[in-house]
């Protein structure tokens, strides 16, 4: 009798429980799980405003044929090596220097680089588009009076720049969560073991590296692969600020398939475009976690 009614007092705790999963798995299935099978179906098909015919690999074979998508694969992961590297070496320098300061400075650290992120990309954009304007910018200006350049540069509108300039506008925005979240992490480092590593004599290299840096793992992973995925979705900055030019050398894989798709209405080869580069993100976060996560405990 007792085994009886602790079967359906499990059952009824399984049902209440997948009840309240519901919702949240319906949304997931319905505007994830569908749409995507929907992109990877419809990248086989001729899909545009008139036509809707099977062509099968023709899609994908037109990608590895297309200059343009060269460019701005070549774009895209110029934002991605080098936002990346810069994002953790420098949120993890800043949170180590803000984190020895008194509370009321670490505040005002956090609230200095997160501000880029919650101010809104569109925001920031109108900012950097000030400062980086040939006639009129800051940048110009200060490079000017040090005397470092002679005359204005079309930082936006120069390929050689365009791409450098949208690298820096995506660090300013990508850092402020990494120092937080590094910030968080040194405050559980355990305070015993630093302490005990210094009294045998370690220097504060050799307790970062052999203490602190081993508990800052799961972060840093976490990190490198929210950076990565972001970079790679990079689309605001380039739509706000250059459009893909000059001669597409700002346009990203995912400008290009926003052009394709709601410019030229290519649908097909669009989706083609939106696997090819899910492809590459799970590949690349894949090998992430294969040698950033060994030595994170889950």
């Amino acid at each position: 009798m007792n085994k009886n009614r602790l079967a359906k007092i499990r059952i009824r705790e399984s049902i209440i429980s997948y009840t309240f999963l519901a919702p949240a798995l319906i949304f997931f299935i319905g505007f994830v799980l569908i749409p995507m099978g929907m992109g990877v179906v419809t990248s086989f098909f001729k899909y545009t405003m008139k036509d809707f015919e099977f062509v099968g690999f023709a899609n994908y074979i037109r990608m590895f044929q297309d200059p343009v998508w060269f460019k701005s694969l070549r774009n895209t992961m110029i934002l991605v090596v080098g936002s990346v590297p810069v994002v953790v070496f420098f949120s993890l320098f800043v949170a180590a220097f803000t984190y020895q300061k008194r509370p009321l400075t670490r505040s005002f650290f956090r609230c200095v680089f997160f501000l880029p992120v919650v101010t809104g990309t569109v925001a920031v954009t109108v900012v950097w588009k000030w400062i980086y304007d040939p006639m009129n910018g800051v940048l110009n200006w200060l490079l000017k009076s040090i005397h470092l350049i002679d005359n204005d540069i079309m930082w936006t509108g120069d390929k050689r720049f365009a791409i450098w300039a949208i690298l820096i506008i995506l660090l300013t925005t990508s850092v402020g969560q990494p120092i937080i979240l590094y910030i968080a992490s040194l405050g559980n480092v355990p305070k015993e073991y630093m302490e005990a590593a210094e009294v045998d004599g370690a220097n504060s290299f050799q307790v970062f590296w052999k203490i602190k840096w081993p508990s800052l793992l799961p972060t840093t992973l976490y990190i490198v692969v929210i950076t990565t995925i972001n970079s790679f979705q990079c689309f605001s900055l380039i739509q706000l600020l250059t459009s893909g030019g000059p001669n597409y050398s700002t346009s990203t894989i995912m400008y290009y398939l926003y052009t394709e798709a709601f410019k030229v209405y290519e649908y097909g080869y669009a989706n083609a475009m939106g696997v090819i580069l899910a492809i590459i993100i799970g590949t690349i976060s894949f090998v992430q976690f294969r040698f950033l996560g060994r030595d994170v405990a889950y």
